[in-house]
C-alpha cells in the first residue's frame, strides 16, 4: 500500500479526482442516450450487440416465464435459506423508515399537511460485469416494495447465452418484480428514462453500475429521478495500536475486490501500518498524529464505507459527520453490510456522502403539501399577503386576494 501524508498534494489529488469527469465517456454516453431516445428498441439492439456481444431482438429483451422457472433449477436450497434471512433483516430495518401522511389545524380554520405517496414506477439497474450481484436485487427492491411502489422493473446485462444469472432471476421472482429486461449499460438507462416500445419509461432509476451507467444516470436526471451518481466502491478503515492487523488487511482486501475499488487505512499507529503486508492494488495508508486528526481526515474523504476499529469506537462515532455507512467495532466488517445487516449497500461514493445518503424508503416516496384556508383565516392574513405581493410588484397576486372580499372602491 502507498503511504501518503494527510493534506499533502497526493492526498488532495486522490480525493478530488472524482470531480474530473471523463469527457470521452461523457460524450459517448450522450450519443447513446440521444440514439435510444429517438430510435428506441432499434438503438438498444445495436448497442447490446456492440457492447455485450449478444444479438437480441426486442421481443427477447424481457425475461420469459420459462427462463425464470429454469433459474430455480440452477440455484441451491442453501441460497434460498440465506436469502430468507437477508430479506427479513432488510425489511426489519426499512420498516422503521415508513412515513405517514399528516395534517394539523389551527383555531382560525387553517389546515396544513403533507400527503405522502409512493412513486408509481421504478427501474433498478443490477450490474453483472465481473460477477452477478443478486444481493443488489433485494437491497433495492425491498425498500421500494415497502414504500408501496406500484411497478418495479429490473434491467441487467445479458450473458453470452442470451440469459441472466439464475440467482438474479430467482431473487427478482421471489420478490415479485414486475419484469426483468436483458439490457445493460448506458442504453438500458436511456431506455428506462425515455421508454421504448418494449421497455417502459419509469419515474426513477436506482442501482449501481460502471462509469458509463453512472454517467448515463447523471445525464438523464431531470427526465426522471435517480438515486445518486455512484462511482467505484471504497472503504476507509480507522485503526489504532489495539487493532488486529489481520482483520484490517482482510477488510481492505475485501472491498478492493470490487472493480476499481479503493481501500484506505487511516491509523495513528506506525507499527500497524508496517504490519499490513497483503495490500490491495488501489490501497493507501494515511498515518496521522492522533484520533482527532483521523476524524478530520475521514470527514474530508466522506467515504462510502467507514470501519471504526479502535479501542473506543463509540467515542469516535459521535464526531463522524460524513460517511455512507459506518461499521463500528472489530467484529463488524463492511461485508456484513454488503449482504445481511439490513441497510442497503447502495451508498454514496466519491466524497458525495457529504450530501447524499444510502438508499432508503425516502428514495421511493414523494410528498405533496396540502393547504386549506377558511374565509375567516384568509381574512386574518390578507394584509400580510397583499403587502408582500405589492413589495414584489405582483399586482395580480394582490388581486387574487382582494377579489374574495369584494372590489375596492
Amino acid at each position: 500500500m502507498k503511504v501518503i501524508k494527510p493534506y499533502s498534494k497526493k492526498f488532495q489529488e486522490l480525493f478530488h479526482r472524482f470531480a474530473r469527469r471523463n469527457r470521452l465517456i461523457e460524450e459517448r454516453v450522450r450519443r447513446i442516450i440521444e440514439d435510444v431516445k429517438h430510435n428506441g428498441d432499434e438503438a438498444v439492439v445495436r448497442y447490446t450487440r456492440k457492447f455485450d456481444k449478444v444479438k437480441l431482438l426486442p421481443r427477447e429483451f424481457r425475461v420469459a416465464e420459462n427462463e425464470i422457472n429454469g433459474a430455480y433449477q440452477n440455484i441451491s436450497s442453501d441460497f434460498v435459506s440465506s436469502l430468507k434471512m437477508a430479506v427479513e433483516n432488510v425489511n426489519r430495518f426499512y420498516r422503521k423508515q415508513i412515513k405517514r401522511s399528516w395534517k394539523m389545524m389551527s383555531d382560525e380554520g387553517v389546515v396544513l399537511g403533507e400527503r405522502i405517496r409512493p412513486l408509481e414506477s421504478v427501474g433498478i439497474y443490477i450490474p453483472s460485469g465481473t460477477a452477478p450481484l443478486p444481493s443488489t436485487v433485494y437491497m433495492t427492491v425491498l425498500p421500494a416494495k415497502l414504500a408501496g411502489v406500484e411497478k418495479i422493473v429490473l434491467v441487467t446485462p445479458p450473458n453470452k447465452y442470451k440469459s441472466v444469472d439464475p440467482h438474479i432471476l430467482a431473487v427478482a421472482n421471489l420478490l415479485k418484480v414486475d419484469a426483468v429486461y436483458k439490457v445493460g449499460g448506458a442504453q438500458a438507462i436511456a431506455a428506462l428514462a425515455f421508454g421504448t416500445k418494449t421497455i417502459p419509461r419509469v419515474d426513477k432509476i436506482v442501482g449501481p453500475g460502471n462509469a458509463y451507467v453512472a454517467e448515463a444516470k447523471r445525464q438523464v436526471f431531470g427526465y426522471c429521478d435517480i438515486d445518486m451518481v455512484a462511482g467505484p466502491s471504497e472503504v476507509v478503515v480507522l485503526a489504532d495500536d489495539t487493532s488486529d492487523p489481520d482483520f484490517v488487511a482482510a477488510d481492505l482486501l475485501a472491498q478492493s475486490e470490487h472493480a476499481m475499488g479503493t481501500a484506505i487505512l487511516v491509523t495513528t499507529s506506525k507499527r500497524l501500518a508496517k504490519q499490513i503486508k497483503k495490500v490491495p492494488a488501489r490501497g493507501y495508508i494515511l498515518v496521522v498524529r492522533n484520533l482527532n486528526r483521523a476524524v478530520d481526515v475521514i470527514n474530508q474523504i466522506a467515504p462510502e464505507h467507514l470501519q471504526i476499529m479502535v479501542k473506543n469506537p463509540q467515542r469516535i462515532l459521535k464526531d463522524v459527520k460524513h460517511a455512507g455507512a459506518i461499521f463500528v467495532g472489530a467484529f463488524t466488517p463492511t461485508v456484513v453490510g454488503d449482504y445481511i445487516a439490513g441497510p442497503s449497500h447502495v451508498l454514496p461514493t466519491n466524497g458525495t456522502a457529504r450530501f447524499f445518503s444510502g438508499i432508503g424508503l425516502q428514495d421511493f416516496l414523494k410528498s405533496s403539501h396540502v393547504v386549506s384556508y377558511t374565509k375567516k383565516a384568509l381574512e386574518k392574513v390578507r394584509g400580510v399577503v397583499e403587502h408582500l405581493a405589492a413589495l414584489e410588484g405582483l399586482t395580480k397576486h394582490t388581486e387574487s386576494i382582494k377579489i374574495r372580499f369584494g372590489k375596492e372602491k
